[in-house]
């Protein structure tokens, strides 16, 4: 299947507020007690949650944060570029694909509390990325945050190009 739009219908993948497309494809049946985790968890959790996210050529996944850390894995189309500003302000590029011989790795992880977006990485033969993301402690839309192109300006001016580049406002 090469099409975006039918991978979309497909699959029942529905638009994300960060950008892209995204379905939960798991979440455990089970909770870590909010009194077990670190500080930064104000509240029960899954153990583990799992998305499809699929993301279109000329479209991106705004930058935002999630307390969790979150495991990408590439499943089709194109690699994802998924840029990150760790905890110390700098910045990388994770290439989540799967043609080794050009630096990318099938999975890749974002640690909890980094700032990052992603995009889709120019390949003529297509024009989405089909990934997947598993993230534990579970995801909860509580511990998401988009976050302002301003405040993001104001903590990292030196990555201000990007920061334009994959924030809505």
């Amino acid at each position: 299947m090469k099409s975006a739009d039918k991978i979309i219908k497909f699959l029942k993948l529905e638009k994300h507020p960060e950008g892209g497309y995204f379905r939960e494809t798991y979440r455990s049946a089970g909770d870590i007690e909010a009194e077990a985790l670190p500080e930064r968890y104000e509240r029960d959790h899954a153990y583990s949650t799992a998305i499809y996210f699929l993301l279109k050529r000329g479209e991106f996944s705004a930058f935002h944060e999630i307390v969790q850390d979150e495991v990408w894995h590439h499943y089709a189309g194109a690699a994802v570029h998924v840029h990150i500003i760790d905890h110390n302000g700098k910045y990388r590029i994770m290439k989540t694909g799967m043609d080794l011989e050009k630096g990318e790795t099938p999975q890749g992880v974002v640690y909890g509390g980094e700032v990052f977006g992603a995009t889709v990485a120019n390949d003529p033969d297509h024009d989405f990325a089909l990934v997947g993301c598993t993230v534990a402690p579970g995801f909860d839309f509580r511990d998401f945050r988009l976050i302002a192109r301003e405040e993001l300006m104001d903590r990292f001016p030196e990555h201000a190009e990007i920061i334009g580049r994959l924030t809505r406002s």
